[in-house]
């Protein structure tokens, strides 16, 4: 639910065929490991693993962006490299990316969080499709990359625990208010307050405030429990319970 699988729109047009009836290739077939990255910065370099789990040849390009799914890659300046941007990977084989951190600037007081893209373009049809009609497309995961200063006060396991939770009124409709007073994002992924629930997944960054829609409506006494999920660092779920204040 942290990967981001977008048709790279740009790219479409050039990858279709234009005929009769268009039977569509086959889905994205490298995917990256995790769905989520957590750069250290007392790391000199990071790895991840992207793996062709399809039956042809893949090419990638894989940059980082600041949280607009539309920069143009080529005008996006961020304080890493990616070695290599681009690859071709076979069938049932593996690339290893490196990314480095290259020292200029970021907030050493809390959490950073930007977004990796992998981009992955189909081969060209092989000699014997090339009279059928095909439409190709190309696809591009997105997932979370976080950079973690040395040094951060208290542990990000602890901080889902710390986000206290408000039930407001915002144009007629309520919505559940979670602040996060720690130096880490928190990804929450369900809320729920009696019968009224939150399932379609946010993130709350560090000293913010985020107000998610509820489905039904809720009990705004104080001390009423709220039980919610969150995201680990390896992307798994965590149970959470807390309380409005």
């Amino acid at each position: 639910m942290n990967i981001k699988k977008i048709v790279y729109s740009s790219l479409v047009t050039g990858l279709l065929l234009i005929g009769g009836l268009l039977p569509f290739a086959a889905p994205a077939s490298v995917v990256i490991a995790g769905t989520r990255v957590i750069y250290n910065a007392q790391d000199s370099e990071i790895t991840i693993k992207l793996s062709n789990n399809g039956e042809k040849p893949a090419l990638t390009q894989v940059w980082l962006d600041k949280g607009d799914p539309k920069a143009d890659p080529s005008r996006i300046d961020l304080p890493f490299t990616i070695t290599p941007p681009m690859s071709r990977i076979d069938p049932a084989k593996a690339q290893t990316l490196r990314i480095a951190y290259t020292g200029e600037p970021l907030p050493q007081d809390k959490e950073s969080v930007f977004w990796l893209n992998m981009l992955e373009i189909p081969p060209k049809p092989m000699a014997d499709e090339a009279g059928a009609n095909h439409m190709q497309l190309a696809f591009r995961s997105r997932i979370k990359f976080f950079f973690r200063p040395a040094g951060l006060k208290g542990s990000v396991n602890d901080a889902p625990g710390k986000l206290t939770w408000h039930v407001a009124d915002k144009g007629g409709k309520q919505v559940l208010q979670v602040t996060n007073p720690t130096l880490y994002h928190v990804t929450v992924i369900a809320a729920a307050v009696g019968a009224a629930k939150f399932d379609d997944g946010d993130m709350v960054a560090p000293g913010g405030t985020l107000d998610i829609p509820l489905k039904g409506h809720a009990a705004a006494a104080a001390g009423t429990k709220v039980q919610f999920t969150t995201l680990n660092d390896y992307g798994g779920p965590v149970q959470g319970e807390g309380v409005l204040q």
